[in-house]
Parts: structure tokens; sequence; C-alpha cells
């Protein structure tokens, strides 16, 4: 078993998978009886175990530091937003910078939701992910 398996596993499963979709309140009219539920994203079965596993790799494997990801990822010339983050060149980038990449988008959800949605719609995560399978050799 290779190191990153318990990740790379999903390149198969995220090629075939819906991901997820936004769930839009349009049943609601806002008012105090009928309050509109804030829009959300409703990630498929297999994302949301990706993104415990993501928790799970980091916290088996702290050696690599990942809670540091802000800092690995500025170490590594890469600075900005998620749109900056997902055409970074991957050719020069070891595993620990491509973890700090998925780490960045699965943290930055807490924050905003569609993110992780954002990431994965425009194929960045599954170029990172298969990124990561070829290091891992």
């Amino acid at each position: 078993m290779s190191q990153f398996d318990s990740l790379t596993k999903y390149i198969p499963m995220l090629r075939e998978d819906h991901i997820g979709e936004w769930v839009i309140d349009q049943e609601n009219d806002g008012t105090a009886e009928r309050p509109i539920q804030m829009p959300f994203v409703h990630y498929s079965e297999t994302v949301r175990h990706f993104i415990e596993d993501v928790y799970t790799f980091a916290e088996q494997h702290q050696e690599l530091e990942l809670i540091r990801y802000r800092e690995i990822l500025k170490e590594n010339g890469i600075e900005g937003g998620l749109n900056d983050i997902e055409n970074v060149d991957l050719s020069h980038l070891n595993a620990q910078c491509i973890l700090a990449l998925i780490m960045g988008v699965v943290s930055a959800e807490r924050f905003c939701d569609g993110a992780i949605l954002g990431s994965f719609k425009s194929g960045a995560i599954l170029k990172w992910l298969e990124r990561l399978k070829n290091l891992d050799v």
C-alpha cells in the first residue's frame, strides 16, 4: 500500500461522481412563518468521505504539518484565492505542497460554502490527486 492511497483511491470514484449541488430554498417566502433557508451545497457521499479522509490523513501524518497549509503554500510561492491555487503549475511541487493545496480547499469550505464544489468542478482536485499518485511511486 502506498502512502497516499487513502486519498488517491478517490480518483476513479470522483471521475464518475456528481460531486454535489447547490440547494436553494424555492419553497419559503421569507416571512416570519416561512423564513428562507440559506443556500448550501449538498455534497455526494463520495465527497463527504473524501473530506473525512483528508482530515484523517492529516491527523495520521502530522510530520507533514498540514495544519500549516497556508505557510506551506506560501513557502512554495503560492498565494492568493481559490482561483489562483487551482491554476498552479504542479510539475515542480512536492507531496507536502500538493496535500497543502487539498487541505486549503477543504478548510476553505468552513468559511465559504461551495469552495470544494468549485475546485472539484474545475478539475483542480482531481489534478492534485493525480499528481499525488505520480509522486507516490
